[in-house]
């Protein structure tokens, strides 16, 4: 949901001029900017690597609800996957700005009792820890799809339209998300974490 936001986002802004996304499914969707490699293992990109360069960031989508999902499970896709894909791309991109989706109420200490923020803010921490020309972590929480997406969940359709008025200080579009993620690379932010004040706030730059 929230990588196909931010891939229209990037289709529109003509800052962005070349488009490569990585999926382990195909996304049927042409057009002129985009180009698509399928990977069945995202901790295994030889084949590909020589695909993956030339590019000035990557904006990191992938991932998994908690629910239902032992820690053990939710640590391969959640770090241990982020952090072999991060390195992967660093290696062939050395001037790359990583952008993370995490999520609001991570857990910065990587310590609480909480486990997918446990996990979440360990995976920020060690993010940040490597030398990318800039590495930011987004913490949305509340989200409105984009017209046209089709990989928005039912129940998000119904409960974001409906919680959204209640808790406006918490509600973003997947538009300022992308939008956001782009500014990041094109102007900075003074901050490696952002919580949604802060993505609204670099959206408008």
């Amino acid at each position: 949901m929230v990588g196909e936001g931010v891939l229209f986002e990037c289709l529109e802004n003509q800052a962005v001029t070349k488009i490569l996304i990585v999926n382990r499914s195909h996304y049927n969707l042409a057009h002129p900017k985009l180009t698509e490699i399928l990977v069945s293992d995202f901790t295994k990109l030889e084949d590909c690597k020589d695909q993956l360069k030339g590019y000035d960031a990557c904006f990191y989508c992938a991932g998994i609800s908690s629910v239902g999902v032992k820690e053990d499970q939710f640590t391969r896709v959640t770090y241990d996957t982020t952090l072999a894909f991060a390195q992967k791309l660093l290696a062939l991109n050395p001037g790359m700005v990583f952008n993370f989706v995490s999520g609001a109420r991570t857990d910065s200490s990587g310590k609480g009792k909480i486990m997918w923020a446990r996990v979440k803010g360990q995976t920020e921490r060690a993010l940040m820890q490597l030398s990318f020309k800039g590495q930011y972590n987004f913490r949305p929480a509340i989200m409105k799809g984009t017209k046209g997406q089709v990989n928005v969940k039912t129940l998000y359709k119904i409960l974001a339209p409906l919680i959204a008025p209640f808790y406006p200080q918490k509600t973003l579009s997947l538009q300022q998300v992308g939008r956001a993620m782009i500014n990041a690379v094109l102007k900075g932010y003074p901050k490696q974490i952002l919580e949604v004040d802060d993505i609204e706030q670099l959206a408008k730059q």
